[in-house]
């Protein structure tokens, strides 16, 4: 471990960096300001295919060589930037100012002035965040959620036909099957991430104060608005949001970090529910040569990994909590209070990886303990109770759930032998009572 991970504050750039480290090419210091050049490179081109009077004869094929500037973007440009920053002390100006120079390296000295022509560092910053946390999501996010779900998937099949019994309020009930409980979190983990599919990229293109004033007064011929609009949703490949003030409203970023957060929920639901099963031994979990489970108790294999993704889900949903009730409330037309918070956008998301990471690592340990949970079926046969009420109210027997709560609600124990007597008690037809004799807690499991 480096010295940079050791005086780390944050656990994301010290002991989980390992784990996190593919989102550093998106929301690290270096990832924003990459994608600051790309947007100011495009910007430009896409003023020269307008074209501006100024820019008509700016010769295309220079095209590749701008585009040779983000695309070849290292952490020597960065550092670069970073230092004309000391002197502006404004950041996306130092990055006008770093362009502006590779222009003079270019002979391209003359159009330099049309680098960030008409902007403000919000269009800049509106444009590049969102197109930073569209990439993660796609490269990253969906993807290691991805593999969580197909390994649900795959212990849904494996445990499709283990029957379980289901527990409310903490009491035995109405058996269900492992399988199923399984599924369960998948289908409520796929519509959450159709619906954060459907949210809009949105980004702020508009000047000043989002009325394209310096560009409406230097090119009034021009319509800025759909200028804008193709080049934020054709160009980058985002959605164009308008009328705004000097910012992204961030309606949608706060749709979005809310579904983020319904999904983490889910997860801690996921979590907690294993992290029982493992406490009720239905879990065992495979033994890792040379890993501790605790310092004392040399018999225990600790369920560490859904802690672990428990602790660091709740951690991001705090974040995501404040990122969504912050960012769409600004004073006027716009105050600095969004730029301070989203800097943070890729903390959530860090927690939010290494809780992927270790839900995926936990449930590749799970092994069922058949016997477990066979024993505690055989021991509720109680549970059973509901089936029969219900065969009798379908014959019309009268009172039946009284006369299931008389034999079941007496804190006396219940068995195969206490529910056969009780059924061979019933006035009903013989082939009623075979069919009650035949249930148990091992096939009263529905669908």
């Amino acid at each position: 471990m480096s010295n940079f991970s050791l005086n780390s504050i944050s656990p994301i750039d010290g002991r989980y960096q390992n784990k996190v480290s593919q989102l550093s090419d998106y929301f690290s210091e270096h990832g924003l300001i990459k994608n600051r050049v790309i947007v100011e490179v495009e910007y430009f081109i896409s003023l020269c295919e307008i074209p501006l009077p100024q820019l008509q004869n700016f010769d295309k094929s220079y095209f590749t060589k701008l585009r040779d500037i983000y695309e070849n973007f290292s952490f020597k440009d960065s550092t670069n930037i970073k230092e004309i920053e000391k002197t502006t002390n404004h950041d996306v100006k130092a990055v006008e100012y770093f362009l502006k120079s590779k222009f003079d390296d270019l002979n391209l000295s003359e159009y330099k002035e049309f680098i960030h022509f008409g902007l403000t560092s919000q269009d800049i910053n509106n444009t590049a965040i969102p197109l930073s946390l569209k990439e993660a999501i796609k490269d990253v996010y969906l993807i290691e959620i991805s593999i969580l779900i197909n390994k649900l998937n795959e212990l849904k099949t494996q445990w499709k036909d283990i029957p379980m019994l289901a527990r409310t309020h903490g009491q035995a009930a109405s058996p269900t099957k492992l399988g199923k409980e399984i599924q369960v979190f998948i289908t409520r983990l796929e519509q959450q991430l159709n619906l954060l599919k459907q949210i809009p990229n949105s980004t702020k293109f508009g000047g000043a104060t989002g009325n394209f004033n310096a560009h409406y007064l230097a090119y009034p011929k021009i319509d800025w608005v759909s200028f804008a609009k193709n080049f934020t949703e054709k160009r980058l490949g985002l959605d164009y949001s308008f009328p705004t003030t000097q910012i992204e409203h961030y309606d949608n970023l706060a749709a979005y970090f809310d579904n983020v957060k319904r999904i983490n929920t889910i997860l801690i639901d996921l979590s907690r529910d294993i992290w029982t099963y493992v406490s009720m031994d239905y879990f065992k979990q495979q033994i890792v040569d040379g890993e501790v489970g605790s310092s004392a108790m040399p018999h225990k294999v600790n369920p560490i990994d859904f802690e672990n993704a428990e602790g660091n889900l709740g951690i991001a949903n705090s974040f995501l909590q404040h990122l969504s009730i912050k960012l769409p409330i600004s004073r006027l037309q716009r105050d600095l209070t969004d730029s301070t918070v989203l800097r943070n956008i890729g903390v959530p998301f860090g927690h939010g990886l290494i809780a992927l990471n270790n839900l995926q690592k936990g449930l590749k340990k799970l092994i069922v303990n058949k016997e477990k949970i066979d024993q505690d079926l055989n021991n509720n046969w109680a549970v059973v109770a509901e089936a029969i009420q219900t065969i009798l109210r379908r014959e019309g027997y009268p009172k039946p759930y009284e006369a299931l709560k008389d034999l079941t609600r007496t804190n006396n124990g219940i068995n195969k032998e206490t529910i056969s007597d009780f059924i061979h008690t019933l006035n009903v037809p013989q082939l009623v009572k075979d069919e009650l004799i035949l249930l148990s807690p091992h096939n009263f499991v529905g669908r």
